[in-house]
Order: structure tokens, then sequence, then C-alpha cells
């Protein structure tokens, strides 16, 4: 009697019968940094998946800012609602273009692990922290993103102490996915290594961009009157019939051209789109720039903090390994270019909430009693 194939053997075999030639497939991977034995059920992608769906820093998104700084409503999004929405369009862009779906979920469930709270704001205010004790280098949540998942979560594997262990192409589509708030260029999207990856990074720029302008409208920050007629024109005045129509102009010009992009039309709303928002919401001084310097002066005194006393963050950094070349983390820690990383590690992993708690623990007089 012939032995039955392993049912990750079977899923393989049909991702070759049934993705488009430009998709990835699972048997086709680079490779993990550390060689493990394959899963009999699963292939490498929904492997990874998995691993990301069940870390630590996945559930702690539920508590960081998207835009509004703890908003008072069950219905303002998270940074873990954002990861989902980014999922749920980029995998309806890869079904319709027969990609491999699994592996545009893990890299979208996996591009924001590293973000810092209180969304852009804390991650610009620890970039500016890192280079105020360091020339080189810098605080970038897409970087950190990758630093959790090879270093900082429970590791995987033969070692402990491997981080999430994940596959070649879910490390370059987390690294390679954002500009944060920046213009996203033709040659930014080709550092990319897979379509997937694009994917993900166009259905990032889709989901933020409407599903911010839906909390400022919910949160009376921006009316919808408000909103440039050339927006509302060409995508529609929801944020549903927006959707729909960049994901449709996003697939139609796949199948026109074989690349994956927006339209020039469309591209120069987007342009527009993002514009008013970094205008009327994201820096929108009148509106935010007290509690911008608020979140600031929080996590700029936290930081020096941290740095100033690195027993505080002690049992946090021993978690890992210790660098070969020194004999404890006190050794280590007494090295800035470490010490630093290490401060960036503790605040960027933090709750919006946790982070405030440390403040108050760390800052605020406590009541004097006999």
């Amino acid at each position: 009697m012939q032995k039955e194939k392993p049912i990750r053997i079977l899923v393989e075999e049909l991702e070759k019968k049934t993705l488009s030639p430009y998709a990835t497939l699972s048997n086709k991977s680079k490779g993990r940094i550390y060689k493990e034995k394959k899963c009999e059920i699963r292939t490498d992608f929904q492997r990874d998946r998995d691993r990301i769906v069940h870390s630590k820093s996945l559930r702690r998104l539920k508590e960081k800012t998207q835009v509004f700084f703890f908003p008072l409503g069950d219905h303002y999004r998270t940074r873990l609602t954002h990861v989902l929405e980014v999922s749920q369009i980029a995998r309806v862009i890869g079904r319709a273009l027969r990609l491999n779906e699994d592996l545009i979920e893990a890299i979208a469930l996996g591009h924001d692990l590293g973000h810092s709270p209180f969304g852009h704001i804390g991650e610009e205010v620890l970039n500016k922290k890192y280079k105020e004790y360091i020339n080189s280098g810098g605080f970038k949540h897409n970087e950190q993103s990758l630093r959790v998942v090879d270093f900082l979560e429970e590791g995987y594997g033969d070692k402990k102490t491997t981080g999430l262990n994940l596959t070649w192409e879910v490390r370059d589509g987390i690294l390679n996915h954002s500009k944060g708030l920046k213009d996203i260029k033709e040659s930014d999207l080709n550092k990319i290594s897979t379509f997937e990856g694009v994917v993900v990074a166009l259905s990032d720029r889709i989901a933020y961009l409407n599903h911010d302008l839906d909390d400022a409208i919910r949160g009376g920050v921006i009316k919808e009157k408000e909103i440039p007629k050339e927006i509302v024109k060409k995508l529609g005045k929801d944020s549903g019939k927006r959707i729909d129509i960049m994901v449709k102009d996003l697939i139609g010009n796949f199948l026109k051209k074989g690349k994956i992009g927006f339209s020039s039309e469309v591209e120069y709303i987007i342009d527009i789109f993002l514009t008013f928002l970094k205008e009327n919401l994201y820096y929108n001084e009148k509106l935010r720039g007290q509690e911008i310097r608020r979140i600031e002066i929080v996590i700029s005194n936290l930081f020096d903090y941290y740095v100033e006393n690195p027993s505080s963050i002690l049992s946090f950094v021993k978690k890992y390994e210790l660098p070969i070349s020194y004999k404890s983390w006190e050794d280590a820690l007494s090295f800035l270019p470490i010490r630093i990383r290490y401060v960036c590690d503790y605040i960027s992993g933090m709750s919006d909430e946790f982070l405030l708690l440390n403040f108050n623990e760390t800052f605020i007089p406590k009541p004097w009693q006999i």
C-alpha cells in the first residue's frame, strides 16, 4: 500500500497548480535563519503566520495607538485593528491576483510588531532620542519589527533564543513594507522581493488613509464637507467605497501592465489624500499640538532615565543571549550603543498604558505615609 503524502506536500503541489507565475511558492522559500524540521500539515508560510498570531508582540498592539491617543470609545482603531484591516485588504488583492495568501497574511500580521506606543509620534521621538546619543542609525518601526521577530520574541526551533525564526520572504516583507507617513515611490517597492510583499505595502496605505479619515470624522476632528473634492469625486464619500475603488484600481492596473501599483490617476489622488491628512490630522498643531508635546515629554524623560539608570531595564535585557564578548549584562550595558538599543527595545515594546504607568512610577511623587 502506497504511503499517503503529508498534507503539507499536497498543499504545496496545489499551490504550484493554481497560483500565478508571479506568486511565491511555499516550497521555494529561501528558508529560515536556523534550520527546522518541516511541519507535516502546514506550509512554511502558514507556520510563520501562526507564530505571529500567537506572539506577545501582536497581542500588545491592541493597546497601541493608531491615530488617537487613548480614545474614549470602542470603535476607534488601534494598531491591532489596523493590522487586521491591512491583512483583509491584502488578502482580497492577493486572491484576485492568485498570489500566495499565506505569505501575504504573515507579512501583514507581522508588519507593525515593532511599532512604538503612541503611533508615529512615538516613533519620531524614539528616533530623535536615539540620535542624541548615537551618531549613526536610528529608530524605525519597520526595522524594529524585524528585530522583534528575529530576536525579541520567544524562541522557536532547536534553540529557544532565536525569535520566531521566520522565513526569509516574510522577514523581507516586514522590513521593507513602509516609509511611515512619507510618499511611497516605485524605488521603495522595488526593494521588496516578492509580489506578496508589495501587495501588503500598498494595502497598508489603503487601510490607514481610509480608516484614519473615518476615525477623524467619527471624532469630530474632520468634517465630511472638508474632504477635498478630488477625493470625493474619484474615490467616493465613505471609506468602504474608497477602499473598493482603490483595490479594484490596483488589481486592474496589474492585469493590464503586469506590475503591482495604482494607476497614475489614483496615485495622484492618493498624494492629495495623504497631504490632506498630514495637514488636518497627523501634524495639525492647532488640534494636536498640546498632546503631541506631552507625549514627547513622557517618552523623552523615560528614555533619558533608562539610559542613565540601566539597572532599571536589567530584568528586561537578561531574557536575551549575552554577546560573546561580554561577561555579564552589566558589562554589556556599559557599552553605550547596546544600552541605547535596549532602551529602544524596551520603550517601543510598551503599550500606551504601560508607558504612562512607567512614567508615573518613575517621576510622579508618591503621597508620604508613616
